[in-house]
């Protein structure tokens, strides 16, 4: 039977041979990498007699007084009942007490086993049982923690690998996918996008070696760093705190196990973890909150990101501004602006695009029944599963899709945007009816586009994260499904005609001039929406000449939106002559969401051709990139919203007329009017429906409890917006009058 290995080595080597001979340059010490962490700035002297003196009768013990040295400031009746052991270096302790919320704690050191450590000016270190290697900052509080260690080869959840160590203990996050094909090292500072990048492109062997490369020359392989606890820290009733970096200003309470991780907090966000946590191999980013007893193992928060009351994030990316409750999480990539609220939701294996909300119910990914555990999901931005959902990979959703309650039992591959995607079991078909949102419930859509641009707590942001429903990712989508609507409305009208027509130009231009001409008579025809599942029973698109109009309506509204924002910034400009400014073909962007952030395609395989050939050497020149890529983000999506408006109109922008410009303007005013109407009617369902009130003893308790329609400061927002849209747009056209 294997036995436990027990080693005994002499009491007095306790606290010396941090880094061991292998391991320790020529001519350094022990100390030579804590002496470069240890930036306070604290002059530290030996101990004078009388205050080892002090120090003994108030029941502290040393092998060597001499290695435990202070500041001039030191008092030494402020320890008390303490072991120390190896070099010991603390700052000034002056008798007063820390408060923090409705804890006070005295300063100094108290009942505490401390082994090779540094302390700032003004600590509270109370029955800390064992802790060893820190460097901790001043005015931190520890009270009543069992362990709080570092080892010599402590990685802070960074996926690399120390001296002398297989490559088999290297810290892996395996993202997308159950089968670990699509697994990328862990990095602090890593971001949705880098998770991303490194996730796909698996065919591209130099890439992946480049990836790897670049998070290896962040990190400094040598053993020896010591963890740190950052200034102003406090961190009470925790069990086990093992290979931890901590940022200033965090707030560890009743922990039960944080090993191997970077808890990234200060200035940009404080961070939070409580009761119950387990959290393992792990990046935590500013401002983030943990609560109630989640578990994460091999996982990153990004910033101001949350898991809480029982989550379990495993193999995981939480992306920015997101949240996580109850549920189980594995081995997905989640970009920002992810809600997922309930106790027995289930996500796996998925590329969550951002703005999501997961139902309770919902069982998004599994693999359960599959032959291998290798399947995907991939959901466009917006994505919003309704009650017990269950998904089948593979399966992949356009952007803002709405499923209804049901068991999906086949592979699904949805490309409208805005849709409503529901199984029909009387008549055995699945129907999809693209911009849903728009008809039925445009207040949730445009509310939760506000909520999440008003959410956005980043303080530096590095990416531009696009929230907006109207953007580069569903115009194009938008302008892919007006091309599907056509080509399976004409295949459906020659049907009904008993032409045998299959050229798809053929079949979408029947359906253009159908669709166009006679919306009655589409009414009545069963168009199909496409092999859009992997079954053998029919798929029905709803709404068919409505959706096409739709689409037409709302692009011509973005774009007429993005003209007027080029005029407004070109005061004195007619349209004609703002849009000379560019070339005479205005150029068409097709973009890519990475990580939140929407990046043209272009640009996004020219970063990485230079990755691969070595004009990109490290995380930082691609994060130097995402950068660029915002600051040229707002041009770039009005350039496709104005290419967009001019191939839909068949209009010629450099040489719009004034009753082309003003036709248009009026156009897209009555899509406004129209948009804010039906967000206002949504709305106001709530409070006219019988059903809703019935739980109301009358309209004023309704009010009472929900808030006045009228005082909605969000559609008080969307009147207010529309108010101004038709001053510039009555100021411009009779500037051009």
């Amino acid at each position: 039977m294997n036995k436990n290995i027990i080693t005994k080595t002499p009491f007095g080597s306790l606290g010396h041979d941090f880094i061991k001979a292998p391991y320790l340059p020529q001519g350094k010490d022990e100390f030579y990498l804590r002496n470069q962490e240890n930036t306070n700035g604290i002059h530290y002297r030996t101990l004078r007699s009388d205050e080892i003196e002090m120090l003994v009768r108030n029941g502290n013990t040393t092998n060597d007084w001499n290695l435990i040295l202070v500041s001039d400031a030191f008092d030494p009746q402020l320890v008390k009942n303490c072991q120390f052991h190896g070099l010991v270096r603390i700052g000034k302790l002056e008798p007063l007490y820390l408060g923090f919320s409705d804890l006070k704690a005295r300063v100094g050191l108290y009942n505490s086993t401390i082994i090779s450590c540094d302390f700032g000016d003004n600590v509270a270190i109370d029955h800390v049982h064992y802790l060893s290697h820190y460097i901790i900052g001043s005015e931190v509080i520890i009270s009543s923690v069992n362990e709080l260690v570092t080892t010599n080869h402590a990685k802070f959840g960074n996926g690399i690998i120390k001296e002398g160590e297989a490559e088999e203990v290297r810290i892996w996050m395996e993202i997308c996918n159950e089968n670990t094909g699509r697994k990328v090292m862990p990095f602090n500072g890593m971001q949705p996008a880098d998770a991303w990048l490194w996730s796909r492109h698996r065919d591209r062997t130099l890439l992946q070696e480049k990836f790897k490369a670049f998070t290896e020359a962040q990190f400094d392989h040598k053993r020896g760093y010591y963890g740190k606890i950052g200034h102003r820290t406090v961190i009470k009733n925790c069990r086990i705190i093992k290979d931890v970096w901590v940022g200033d200003d965090a707030y560890f309470k009743g922990a039960n196990k944080l090993k191997n991780l970077t808890v990234n907090s200060g200035a940009a966000g404080k961070t939070q973890i409580g009761e119950g946590c387990e959290m393992v191999n792990g990046i935590i980013g500013y401002g983030c909150r943990a609560f109630y007893g989640i578990k994460a193992v091999r996982f990153i928060m990004a910033d101001h990101s949350q898991l809480k009351y029982g989550a379990r994030l495993i193999n995981s990316f939480l992306g920015y501004n997101a949240t996580i409750s109850c549920c189980e999480v594995l081995n997905s990539l989640i970009f920002p602006a992810h809600e997922q609220h309930h106790n027995n939701s289930f996500l796996c294996a998925a590329l969550v695009m951002g703005q999501s909300n997961i139902a309770a119910g919902a069982t998004i990914g599994s693999n359960h029944n599959s032959r291998s555990a290798d399947g995907e999901i991939i959901m466009g931005r917006g994505f919003w599963p309704g009650l017990c959902v269950s998904l089948k990979h593979n399966s992949r959703f356009a952007s803002f899709c709405l499923l209804t309650k049901g068991d999906y039992m086949s592979e699904l591959d949805i490309p409208y945007p805005f849709a409503l995607v529901s199984n029909n079991e009387h008549e055995n078909c699945l129907q999809v009816m693209p911009g849903y949102w728009f008809f039925y419930n445009l207040y949730a859509l445009a509310r939760n586009a506000w909520k999440y641009q008003d959410r956005d707590k980043r303080t530096t942001p590095l990416q531009h994260f696009e929230y907006d429903y109207l953007a580069p990712d569903t115009l194009q989508e938008m302008r892919n499904a007006r091309r599907l609507i056509e080509i399976e409305t004409g295949r459906a009208w020659l049907k009904v005609q008993g032409a045998a027509v299959t050229d798809e130009a053929q079949l979408q231009e029947a359906g253009k001039q159908l669709l166009v001409s006679d919306p009655k008579a589409v009414a009545g025809l069963f168009v199909s929406a496409g092999k859009i599942e992997n079954s053998k029973r029919p798929t029905k698109l709803l709404k068919v000449a409505e959706a096409y109009r739709l689409f037409e309506d709302l692009i011509v509204f973005h774009g007429v939106e993005a003209l007027l924002r080029g005029m407004e910034e070109n005061l004195g400009m007619t349209p004609a002559a703002y849009c000379q400014t560019f070339a005479s073909t205005l150029p068409w962007f097709e973009f890519v969401n990475m990580g939140g952030q929407l990046i043209p395609q272009k640009d996004y395989q020219s970063l990485l051709l230079d990755i691969e050939n070595g004009g990109v050497q490290g995380w930082e020149q691609v994060h130097q990139f995402y950068q660029s890529c915002s600051a040229q983000y707002p041009l770039q999506k009005r350039l496709q919203a104005l290419a967009a408006l001019e191939e839909i109109t068949g209009l010629q922008l450099s040489a719009l007329t004034a009753t082309q410009f003003k036709n248009l303007t009026n156009q897209a005013i009555s899509t406004r009017e129209w948009m804010v109407r039906n967000i206002q009617e949504s709305r106001e369902k709530d409070y006219t429906n019988p059903f809703r009130k019935m739980v109301y003893e009358n309209s004023a308790e309704l009010n009472a409890v929900v808030g006045k329609l009228s005082d909605n400061p969000f559609l008080q927002e969307q009147f207010q917006q529309l108010a101004e849209q038709k001053a510039v747009v009555a100021r411009f056209q009779a500037a051009w009058d």
